[in-house]
C-alpha cells in the first residue's frame, strides 16, 4: 500500500534538507503538475511534468542551502488526496551566505505514493529580485 499524502509530503521534506533533488523529483509523478499563482514576471507559473520539474530545481542547492522545515501544519481536506501544508523554510542563500526564511502554503494532491500537482503560494517579496529564481 503506498504511503499516504502526509507522508509522502514529510519524507519531500527530508530529501530537501539531505540536499537530495534527485530523490525529491522521483516523489513526483511522470505527468505532474507544478503551479506558482504568485510568481513574479518572469518567472514560470506552471510546470508539466517530471522532466520540467527536474530542470527547474537542478540548481537548486547551488542557490539555496536549506536548513529547516519548521512550523509544518497538515491539513487534510474532504478528498483524501488532497492535503494542505503550512511550513516555515529557513537556510542560507550559497552565493552570500546570508540568512533567509520563507513561509509557504502548498496545496497537493498525492495519490499512489506520488505527488501529481503541487501548487505553492509563496511570497516572491521574501526574496530579492536578485535570488527570485532560487527561491521558486
Amino acid at each position: 500500500m503506498p504511503d499516504s499524502p502526509t507522508a509522502v509530503f514529510h519524507r519531500a521534506g527530508e530529501h530537501l534538507l539531505s540536499h537530495d533533488m534527485r530523490a525529491f523529483t522521483a516523489l513526483y509523478a511522470e505527468d505532474a503538475v507544478m503551479e506558482f499563482p504568485f510568481a513574479p514576471p518572469g518567472a514560470p507559473r506552471r510546470l508539466d511534468g517530471r522532466e520540467e520539474i527536474e530542470a527547474y530545481l537542478a540548481g537548486y542547492t547551488d542557490m539555496l542551502d536549506v536548513r529547516n522545515i519548521d512550523e509544518v501544519t497538515v491539513h487534510r481536506t474532504t478528498d483524501p488526496d488532497v492535503i494542505i501544508a503550512e511550513l516555515a523554510v529557513s537556510g542560507r542563500k550559497v552565493p552570500d551566505d546570508a540568512p533567509y526564511t520563507a513561509r509557504y502554503v502548498a496545496v497537493l494532491t498525492i495519490s499512489g505514493g506520488l505527488i501529481r500537482h503541487y501548487r505553492d503560494y509563496w511570497n516572491p517579496l521574501d526574496f530579492p529580485t536578485t535570488d527570485m529564481e532560487a527561491a521558486l
